[in-house]
């Protein structure tokens, strides 16, 4: 059994952290920015909560953080009462909100000098599998800090794998999100036409997702598209800021990613239809508006 600490329990940091608790049975205090979801928390799951993330990190062998973006990673780690502060040595942080790889280095810079480890994992699934512990976790970092690391990441994944050094599970989630952001919006033009075409969509995918044009979307968001429902999974803002964050690399990097900036503009139009909270699935709706 492990001390750890789990910093941010939005909808996918909150069953994250359970399942450390339950699965891996580690004795865990949460953080919260809201301290009523921290309580929570404590109340459905045992375990213990903090006042500040310093305080939940003090005296842990592993930290955790799952937050929305690099202001806040700054904000629970180097900024004053953040867990970097109150980290020993020896201990890992694993980060697994989906942010920046610039920031990833900036952040494991700061760990080596403090003497801890630092690996930046960012994870794909969605809430349900976050909630069912079968998330895929890509993560960056040296060999020896994520192979102590593992087993603990483990309690919620059903794939965990190192990437590379620093920065490289951030990049590999930015691929992650190229490809999902092109693969929804095939889906979604696949159904328009089927509608205009007048042919049976569930008949349609029956056959069709047997085949080439098969994916993880068209398995599991084909029937709710077809019925307009977007009230579920990842939101089109957090898609949007995933994908600000792809475009912004590819600047650097000097990658060509037409299509995902189209689709980020499409994205768009979603959220001016009133769309912010829908899932990413809902590029259909700006099809049929």
């Amino acid at each position: 059994m492990a001390t750890v600490a789990f910093i941010g329990l939005g909808i996918m940091g909150y069953p994250m952290a359970g399942h450390l608790r339950t699965r891996g049975g580690h004795d865990v205090c949460v953080y919260n920015r809201t301290a009523a979801k921290a309580e929570k928390w404590v109340a459905e799951f045992g375990g213990k909560s903090a006042a500040t993330p310093g305080e939940a990190a003090n005296d842990a062998d592993f930290v955790f953080a799952c937050v929305g973006n690099d202001d806040d990673l700054r904000s629970v780690t180097t900024a004053p009462g953040g867990a970097f502060d109150a980290m020993k040595p020896g201990s890992i942080f694993i980060d697994n909100t989906t942010a920046s790889a610039e920031v990833a280095r900036e952040l494991a810079a700061v760990a080596q000098d403090k003497g801890f480890g630092f690996l930046d994992a960012p994870v794909s699934g969605g809430q349900a599998g976050a909630e069912n512990g079968v998330l895929t976790v890509m993560v960056g970092g040296d060999t020896g800090t994520f192979e102590n690391a593992k087993p603990i990441i483990d309690c919620y994944a059903k794939m965990v794998g190192l990437m590379g050094g620093v920065g490289s599970g951030q990049l590999t989630k930015m691929i992650n999100q190229i490809c999902i952001a092109g693969l929804v919006q095939g889906l979604a033009e696949g159904i328009h036409f089927g509608k205009a075409a007048g042919l049976d969509i569930e008949k349609v995918v029956d056959v069709i997702s047997k085949g080439a044009a098969g994916s993880w979307q068209m398995e599991n968001r084909h029937k709710t598209m077809n019925d307009g429902h977007y009230e579920h999974g990842f939101a089109v803002d957090w898609m949007r800021k995933d994908l600000a964050i792809v475009l912004e690399e590819a600047r650097s990097n000097g990658a060509s990613l037409p299509v995902t900036a189209l689709v980020d503009q499409f994205y768009r139009d979603v959220q001016k239809m009133g769309g912010a909270r829908w899932d990413t699935s809902s590029l259909l709706a700006r099809l049929e508006k």
